[in-house]
């Protein structure tokens, strides 16, 4: 599992939910290479209105428009492995917005498989009552 705290860079890719990369959606396909890449995360998110650089409004609101809704995928990790990912995004993201920020991991920590063990009190490592 990646550790990751402290300094970061987010990375957030905005494209259109139906876009794709060899008939496959391309957030999907971002999303796999980061995963191979070993970066730390990435998540997507359907948003329910917006418009890019096209200026056409795509809202959920209505029917007509509602085919290709904008998505944002954010992948954050330290600020070399992220910069390292970025020239397959250029093969990639052909139309959209592409930005990095700065920001700080305060906590970054992942499902455990296997609940903490209580201690002779009946309460597990975090202080919490066990089950």
């Amino acid at each position: 599992m990646t550790r990751l705290t402290g300094r970061a860079l987010r990375l957030t890719v905005f494209v259109g939910e139906h876009d794709t990369w060899h008939h496959k959606p391309l957030y999907a396909e971002i999303v796999h290479r980061a995963h191979a890449a070993g970066l730390a995360g990435a998540s997507v998110f359907r948003g329910i209105e917006g418009f890019g650089a096209s200026s056409l409004i795509h809202t959920s609101r209505l029917l007509s428009l509602s085919e290709d809704l904008p998505v944002a995928i954010v992948i954050v990790d330290t600020e070399e492995r992220v910069r390292a990912f970025l020239p397959q995004l250029d093969e990639l993201v052909t139309e959209g917005l592409v930005t990095l920020d700065d920001c700080e991991v305060i906590r970054y920590t992942g499902r455990d498989d296997t609940p903490p063990e209580p201690d002779t009190d009946g309460k597990n490592t975090e202080g919490k009552k066990a089950p």
